[in-house]
């Protein structure tokens, strides 16, 4: 029998309003729908997936120091925060378990202030650009980094 991978994904501020949110940029696609497909690339990929969003800081800090004791991993797309937030980097670098960097647009192509990421120095990997089709990447990823950990 297989171990569960508990894989934590965490969306930002101003997520929710995906599908509605600066289309030209972040597509059509609104969360639930991304949460939809997100379950069901999970059950395929074997993971137990905790799928969260929130427009506050604290609270996003919170559930990653909870995820220290209750994910194998953590997918983070902080969204603004990511640009803003050393509490976001400082809670990340407890985490002992694979952190991946989710962005659906490429940050590197928009605005210069997008360009500074405080998630980067404590994740494992970083994945942008991709739209929504980039959180069911961020979910390979992270069962291909805890089935590699398994195998020690």
């Amino acid at each position: 029998m297989t171990a569960q991978r508990r894989t934590l994904v965490l969306n930002g501020p101003n997520l929710n309003m995906l599908g509605a949110r600066e289309p030209e940029i972040y597509g059509r696609t609104t969360l639930a729908q991304i949460e939809a497909e997100c379950r069901a690339a999970a059950t395929r990929l074997g993971l137990v997936l905790d799928f969260r969003q929130s427009n506050s800081e604290g609270e996003l800090v919170a559930w990653i120091q909870q995820a220290r004791e209750s994910a194998d991993g953590i997918i983070i797309n902080a969204a603004a925060l990511t640009h803003t937030s050393v509490a976001i980097l400082d809670a990340l670098k407890l985490v002992t378990g694979p952190v991946i960097e989710l962005h659906i647009s490429n940050p590197l192509n928009r605005e210069p202030f997008r360009r500074r990421s405080f998630v980067t120095p404590a994740a494992t990997g970083l994945i942008c650009g991709f739209g929504a089709h980039g959180y069911v990447l961020a979910l390979e990823a992270m069962a291909h980094l805890l089935a590699e950990r398994a195998k020690g």
